[in-house]
């Protein structure tokens, strides 16, 4: 689905400013990665940093830091957690969060709580998606992609 020319999937979590997205794995920790909305506002991401895995994250406080040509911001943190791991591929190359930002999540993170319980503040399905496009729409942001 897309809005604004911003891929949108209905099957992943997401804050309600749209900045990330979260999907629960099979092991039981949770991929975050950017949205198209955010890859697109960023820039090209020049630089990732994902904080050291074992530590303990509060909800609000940032997983990774994300730098680009025109800012650098946190990836922020949907509840409290701790970070399992950085994702290498994007460590190496962060420009593949402009390539697909969906394929290429940045941090692996384990909530201190059951993942329904976690899951649970966050926003999905029909829901998001109508979110999602009117702050596409809103804040007129037409998402490109940086070429393979």
């Amino acid at each position: 689905m897309q809005c604004n020319g911003c891929e949108f999937r209905p099957e992943l979590y997401y804050d309600d400013q749209y900045q990330i997205w979260v999907r629960p794995e099979a092991d039981g920790t949770i991929s975050i990665g950017m949205t198209d909305i955010s890859q697109t506002v960023a820039g090209k991401v020049l630089h990732v940093r994902v904080r050291r895995p074992g530590s303990t994250r509060p909800k609000g406080k940032p997983v990774a830091t994300i730098e680009t040509g025109k800012w650098a911001g946190p990836v922020p943190n949907p509840f409290d957690c701790v970070i399992e791991s950085g994702n290498q591929a994007v460590l190496d190359d962060p420009a593949l969060l402009n390539r697909d930002p969906y394929a290429h999540w940045i941090a692996r993170i384990r909530p201190a709580v059951p993942t329904e319980d976690a899951l649970a503040g966050l926003l999905t399905g029909d829901r998001a998606a109508q979110g999602y496009c009117a702050r596409a729409r809103q804040d007129d942001i037409k998402c490109r992609r940086l070429a393979s």
